[in-house]
């Protein structure tokens, strides 16, 4: 497997990203399955000057990518990070994620953050109204039987800061998610 940065792929590669961001998404009602939909959301990020990237080649085929958005000066939000299904649990997405880590640090970037939807039952928070206890449902929020990123970005050092209950339906919460890279004494 080789990293290579995204803006330095093909017109076929691009093609790729989106069949790997549509199938890595499948499950999720906002995964990008109408027509068109995957390929605008690799064209729009290709084109965001705020927008970086990699993407992890096997051989000639893409197998994932990931990507940041350059939001703070010292904070950069992750999206997204995909791995095509046939290939995940191969250390893809661990690599991905280290290069983008690296890359932040070297821009002198603190903190990475993301998102992660769960709109399908991944968490245990899925179903619930935490509206009443917002901050003690993200300090015990647990991967479901049917899996969530959380486990694999809290393998990567990254922690939940936050929930926004209900912002994809009824007891569907968006989790934030951060990463402190380098620790700064306040000023």
């Amino acid at each position: 497997m080789v990293i290579v940065e995204f803006d330095d792929l093909s017109p076929a590669d691009w093609t790729r990203a989106a069949t790997v961001l549509r199938a890595a998404l499948a499950r999720l009602p906002s995964g990008f399955q109408g027509p068109g939909d995957a390929e605008a959301e690799v064209e729009m990020r290709r084109l965001q000057d705020e927008w970086l990237g990699y993407a992890a080649l096997e051989g000639e085929d893409l197998v994932g990518w990931i990507g940041a958005l350059q939001t703070y000066e010292r904070g950069w939000e992750i999206h997204p990070l995909v791995v095509d299904p046939a290939h995940q649990r191969r250390g893809i997405g661990s690599a991905l994620l280290a290069a983008l880590e690296a890359r932040a640090r070297a821009a002198g970037v603190l903190t990475l953050y993301l998102g992660s939807d769960d709109d399908y039952g991944g968490t245990t928070l899925f179903g619930r109204d935490v509206w009443n206890d917002v901050l003690g449902a993200a300090r015990t929020v647990e991967p479901s039987a049917t899996g969530h990123a959380l486990g694999f970005y809290r393998r990567h050092g990254f922690e939940v800061v936050g929930i926004l209950p209900d912002v994809n339906g009824p007891g569907r919460p968006d989790i934030t998610m951060a990463k402190r890279l380098r620790a700064t004494p306040p000023r």
